[in-house]
């Protein structure tokens, strides 16, 4: 059925922001799937490739601190546009790269621009998703999963026919500059005001109860992103190592997770409908530890894949809910998303290192990935419980929905 509220404008723009979400997905599964090929070309070590990854989200992280006064200063629109050129400027110096601080400089340059992109085309697909009759976010999000398997295909299939780094990021980087011109002119071109006056009465500017939220909001994408990251940038060296498998079967890992991921949230918006986000959160978590398990300890390499698709099914519909939500916190537009990023991005510091280190030990990939991904899950259970009971955001954000005609 047609929703009267949902302007021909407005059909537009979410295409854009679609076509935007699919492209960051395919940029940055361009480079994750050849990430053993890049450490072995550097000589490095698993725990000399943490810490440069590791050195390059912290940069990546203190340059997004500045995305809300960016977006505030020019809009959504036009920081979408020239943080994505920043980006995509960053893919063919990680394709060069042949020194470890190369390797820095462009990984850093990607994270810092996404911090810009990620608020912006949030936002203005929470905005979109608020006018519909149902919600579009976890379709959203889906689409940059299937953006991540279309890139991460793409890229175990260069490193299995010896495609150079180069070349293939170099080529990638054009294709997604060229998408960037249906993108720029299509994106909504007047953001939303702040919700202060529309969700106050739920929780009020200053409140203890808010800052609650955003430290929840905060420690939730922590919780989240650890299971994500480990699971997307781990899977291909837990075949390589603990199976020695070639170079492209190893990639089948990262995919087998991203098809999981986009399966799940493609159909994520139909079970919100049926079940509620907060049900859904919490049986998606669950889900998400039974896959990761597998994944872990599973003697057959083909059993690991199977588990990275379960895993991916189940924490497919995290960030989904959770952006939605930050996009519609009252304060400052996109301060909650911030927040939500800055649990994710300080996690994040941490997490390539300690991964790294483990595996250097005497524990395999599977079990180091399992160390530091199940308490993380049982974590984010017992977090979600309190995230869905009193969540401010997803009242405001459900009256919003109602408003808009859903």
């Amino acid at each position: 059925m047609t929703d009267p509220s949902f302007s021909q404008q407005d059909r537009r723009a979410l295409q854009s922001v679609a076509v935007q979400f699919f492209v960051n997905g395919a940029a940055f599964a361009s480079f994750v799937p050849r990430l053993p090929e890049i450490r072995d070309r550097l000589a490095l070590s698993l725990d000399q490739l943490g810490a440069v990854l590791t050195a390059g989200t912290a940069i990546g992280l203190l340059a997004s601190m500045w995305s809300p006064k960016i977006i505030d200063a020019i809009g959504t629109r036009k920081s979408l546009i020239v943080f994505v050129v920043v980006l995509l400027t960053g893919l063919p110096l990680i394709g060069f790269a042949n020194a470890w601080w190369m390797l820095l400089v462009g990984y850093a340059f990607v994270l810092s621009a996404d911090g810009v992109v990620d608020i912006a085309m949030n936002l203005q697909g929470s905005w979109l998703s608020a006018r519909r009759h149902s919600p579009v976010m976890n379709r959203l999000h889906g689409l940059w999963s299937l953006g991540t398997v279309a890139g991460g295909l793409t890229a175990a299939q260069a490193a299995a026919s010896g495609v150079s780094l180069s070349v293939h990021l170099g080529f990638v980087a054009a294709l997604l500059a060229a998408a960037l011109v249906f993108v720029g002119t299509g994106l909504l071109r007047t953001d939303e005001g702040g919700a202060e006056t529309d969700v106050d009465h739920v929780v009020g500017p200053r409140t203890r109860a808010r800052w609650i939220l955003l430290i929840v909001l905060a420690v939730s994408g922590g919780f989240a992103l650890t299971v994500e990251l480990v699971s997307s940038d781990w899977a291909a060296f837990r075949l390589s190592e603990d199976f020695s498998t070639s170079a492209g079967f190893a990639g089948l890992g990262f995919v087998a997770f991203t098809v999981g991921m986009t399966c799940g949230r493609l159909g994520g918006d139909a079970v919100v409908v049926r079940v509620g986000s907060d049900r859904l959160l919490r049986g998606a978590i669950v889900v998400s530890g039974i896959g990761l398990a597998v994944a872990s300890f599973s003697p057959n390499r083909f059993g690991v894949l199977i588990g990275y698709v379960i895993a991916g099914v189940g924490i497919s519909t995290f960030f989904p809910k959770l952006y939605d939500d930050a996009a519609q916190f009252p304060g400052q537009r996109g301060a909650a998303l911030t927040w939500l990023r800055a649990g994710s991005g300080a996690t994040a510091l941490v997490i390539p290192v300690l991964v790294g280190t483990l595996a250097e030990s005497r524990l395999s990939v599977g079990t180091a990935t399992a160390v530091v991904t199940l308490p993380c899950v049982v974590g984010f259970l017992a977090v979600s419980t309190r995230y869905g009971s009193g969540n401010g955001t997803g009242t405001a954000r459900a009256g919003a929905s109602h408003q808009a005609g859903g």
